[in-house]
């Protein structure tokens, strides 16, 4: 096998460490050790334990690209982009929304019981103050229960597709249907009324959601200002965008319509998904190079 000349090897390594420096600082966050000590080191009884698919999907790198897509395919409902547009920052913080899911999917997937309670009840306090009037006049409440199983929903497919398609070890069919069934626990303790418990049932609820889901001014706008126009510096333009385009890539053919974003099947084989993975490979080198081996 051909190997790299010594010169472009160590261009590549240059680039790889800058791609991993911003992802540390930026996705994972500057107190990264201290989450995760917090969460993996601390003591008592989980909800999950390591032998479940969830911590195998969960653990991946694969689970931006999956949280960017779930932000995208969420904004086609138009009371959940009403609450985006309302209630969150992404306009100045775009990497926020990806440091929260990661944070809370972390806590409620490894952490003890006890502090995955806590962060739940957080959120549940939270959405008591997300409500509002969407631009079609409709009144939403992010803790209305049918809203909070299209996010769900939406999430649970776009975990589960960025890992068959990026992750390190893709799951059996088994596997995914257990890894959903997981998730449904996760669901149920954030007020989900009867969430998805196999991927046949995932499928047959984002069928069900799809009369609801739409092309809306703020959908489009969302989707090309995170893609298109984030307020990033280069640094950590790159390793956005390029998470960005692995999302795009895995979107279904339907919401990329709506949202008016090509397809290029072709072209995403040949690039855009052999992309994905190599960004997901140097996330797992930029949290591994970075990993703890001890609690203290």
């Amino acid at each position: 096998m051909a190997t790299l000349p010594a010169s472009l090897t160590e261009r590549v390594q240059v680039v790889r460490q800058a791609l991993a420096d911003a992802l540390q600082e930026r996705v994972i966050g500057d107190n990264a050790d201290e989450k995760r000590n917090a969460v993996m080191f601390a003591e008592g009884p989980r909800w999950f334990d390591e032998s479940r698919p969830i911590f195998q999907v969960h653990s991946d790198a694969s689970m931006f690209i999956g949280g960017m897509r779930a932000l995208l395919l969420q904004s086609l409902h138009p009371l959940a982009m009403a609450g985006v547009a309302q209630h969150s920052d992404y306009r100045n913080d775009p990497w926020g929304r990806l440091q929260r899911t990661a944070d809370f999917l972390a806590t409620t997937t490894f952490g003890p019981a006890d502090l995955a309670e806590q962060t739940i009840n957080r959120i549940k306090a939270v959405h008591k103050t997300v409500v509002g009037t969407a631009s079609d006049g409709r009144a939403y409440s992010a803790s209305d229960p049918h809203l909070l199983r299209w996010v769900h929903v939406a999430e649970v497919d776009s975990f589960l597709s960025a890992h068959q398609t990026y992750g390190a070890h893709p799951l059996t069919n088994e596997e995914a249907d257990q890894y959903v069934a997981d998730m449904a626990v996760i669901a149920h303790k954030l007020g989900v009324t009867a969430p998805p418990t196999s991927v046949r049932g995932l499928r047959d609820q984002l069928a069900m959601f799809r009369p609801e889901l739409k092309s809306t001014t703020e959908s489009r706008d969302v989707s090309r200002y995170l893609l298109l126009e984030p307020p990033l510096d280069v640094a950590a333009r790159i390793p956005y965008s390029l998470i960005a385009a692995a999302a795009v890539a895995i979107l279904p053919a339907w919401a990329r319509a709506d949202l008016r974003l090509p397809y290029l099947p072709v072209t995403e084989r040949a690039i855009f998904r052999p992309i994905g993975n190599v960004i997901a490979s140097t996330i797992r080198w930029a949290t591994s190079i970075n990993a703890p081996t001890s609690a203290d």
